[in-house]
């Protein structure tokens, strides 16, 4: 124990435990600062995309495609503005709630000191410094009686040396080995003084220990129970950047692109070659050279009471000034019946009115 003691706790080293409090700190501004850029992505994301399709918006209309393929394409693009309203928002979240969000608890968990510092990191430091002096104070004590013990031991066995030197050499007298000896018998006991008195201060550190070791550990929780509020949070925060982020459960983008694999999977060439045929081939209307009445004009022919609801098979553009322009698939009211050369009046709900040809509709 008392070698992984000293280890763990020689006296300031807890300064990487206290530094925690300043290292969460700059943690959430390095947090809050990355994904502000990432929002920032996010806005030019959504810039692009409505540049985009602002772009090729006319470009797509005027295109010469038709029918189901013209509506897949344009289908691309208004999937793109709503993306792009989607990543607009993505960038409002990231900025308007996470980064508030987090410079919020930092603000509640963070308590600035006037000269520098944090009152938790003090508080902290303070907490260990308090539980360190005396066991300082010990180990200081104890490293004196330990020097001076290797002091005494190294005299002893140079004492040693020198009597077993004497004590071989005719040359020496008999008195000045007898006095050698009484040297090293001195020197000797000193050793064991200061022995005792090494072992009596290691035996008082090793009693100290385990209470140092408990207070140690007291202030050393405390640091890791701030530590672990700073870990859920941080957690809790990630989760909800990732929750913005992560559009791959987003309902509205599954919307999009459920709606834009649909239109791709609504392409009916069948139906484009038959509208193309009956626009600009053999099955759009003649004309005939023939004797030609003048066609009426509004209010010439009995108007049906009401008129009846007709929807548009294929698109019209009027080519007189008194002719009614339609798209595909627009409803409107038919207030004249179809005269001799295939005309009928209609009415468009602005009260629009204007003829058409008789075969271009359908009764609803």
């Amino acid at each position: 124990m008392a070698s992984s003691l000293f280890v763990s706790w020689q006296p300031g080293n807890y300064q990487r435990t206290v530094k925690r409090t300043e290292d969460s700190f700059q943690a959430c501004n390095d947090l809050v600062a990355c994904f502000q850029e990432r929002a920032r992505v996010e806005r030019q994301y959504a810039q692009q995309l409505s540049e985009w399709s602002n772009k090729w918006k006319p470009v797509v209309d005027s295109s010469p495609l038709y029918g189901s393929l013209k509506k897949a394409w344009q289908c691309f693009l208004s999937s793109a503005d709503r993306l792009a309203s989607l990543h607009a928002s993505i960038c409002r979240s990231l900025v308007s709630e996470d980064g508030d969000q987090v410079r919020t608890w930092q603000k509640d968990s963070f308590h600035k000191k006037l000269f520098g510092g944090f009152k938790e990191s003090q508080d902290t430091e303070m907490g260990f410094t308090r539980a360190q002096k005396p066991w300082a104070k010990r180990l200081k004590k104890l490293d004196k009686a330990r020097r001076a013990y290797h002091k005494a031991s190294r005299k002893e066995q140079v004492a040693r040396e020198r009597e077993a030197h004497a004590q071989g050499n005719p040359d020496v007298a008999i008195d000045k080995q007898k006095k050698i000896q009484e040297e090293r018998e001195l020197v000797q006991q000193e050793a064991e003084k200061v022995r005792s008195r090494y072992e009596k201060v290691l035996e008082e550190v090793n009693r100290y220990a385990p209470r140092y070791m408990e207070e140690m550990e007291s202030i050393f929780d405390q640091s890791q129970e701030e530590e672990r509020k700073r870990i859920v949070f941080l957690k809790q925060a990630l989760l909800s950047i990732h929750k913005h982020l992560d559009i791959t459960n987003n309902e509205s983008v599954r919307a999009v692109y459920n709606e834009l694999h649909n239109t791709l999977m609504a392409i009916d060439e069948q139906e484009d070659l038959r509208w193309w045929k009956n626009t600009h081939g053999p099955g759009m209307p003649t004309d005939w050279p023939h004797f030609q009445k003048r066609k009426p004009k509004k209010g010439r022919k009995t108007v049906m009471i009401g008129g009846v609801r007709v929807r548009a098979l294929y698109d019209y553009v009027g080519q007189e000034t008194d002719e009614l322009s339609f798209k595909a698939g627009e409803e409107f009211l038919k207030i004249e019946d179809e005269d001799d050369q295939g005309w009928c009046r209609g009415m468009k709900d602005g009260g629009w009115e204007g003829l058409y040809p008789a075969n271009y509709v359908e009764v609803v």
